[in-house]
């Protein structure tokens, strides 16, 4: 794995971000238009921060920031219009500047694993406030012990 992300598996907590498939997320087959999984990834992943106390919010007053690097997606079967689904979120990989945000999203009707994706990030810190330059930062073993399972 590039960017000096360890390969080594994190016991990660799962975080779940619950969504639903609207009329403007298909295409017009009437299933999901396959950017609508990136969209519900990077909600995903900040949802999960805020969840451990570091909200969009509090990053902004701590010019923290965690920019996405790299991202891909398997899709496995169709979601359609109204499909409930869960995003099922977890860290995947510890490195030490960067992480790996691993995601399921299952259908909520029947099980059924819709799709699987992986984020790549940085954590990273502005140098003078949002919109100055960003440099990744160490991770801590403080941030890293939020997400234990």
């Amino acid at each position: 794995m590039s960017g000096g992300v360890s390969e080594i598996d994190f016991d990660s907590r799962v975080f779940i971000h619950t969504v639903q498939l609207r009329w403007g997320e298909c295409d017009p087959a009437g299933i999901i238009f396959y950017p609508t999984y990136f969209l519900w990834f990077d909600a995903a992943a900040w949802n999960m921060f805020a969840e451990v106390g570091y909200s969009a919010k509090r990053m902004r007053a701590e010019h923290r920031s965690m920019p996405l690097v790299a991202a891909g997606c398997e899709f496995k079967h169709p979601a359609e219009q109204e499909d409930r689904a869960e995003v099922r979120s977890r860290i995947q990989r510890w490195g030490g500047k960067s992480f790996v945000v691993a995601h399921d999203v299952v259908r909520v009707a029947d099980g059924k694993l819709l799709a699987q994706g992986s984020e790549t990030r940085v954590w990273g810190r502005h140098e003078n406030g949002p919109g100055t330059a960003l440099k990744g930062q160490p991770i801590g073993d403080d941030l890293k012990a939020l997400f234990r399972a």
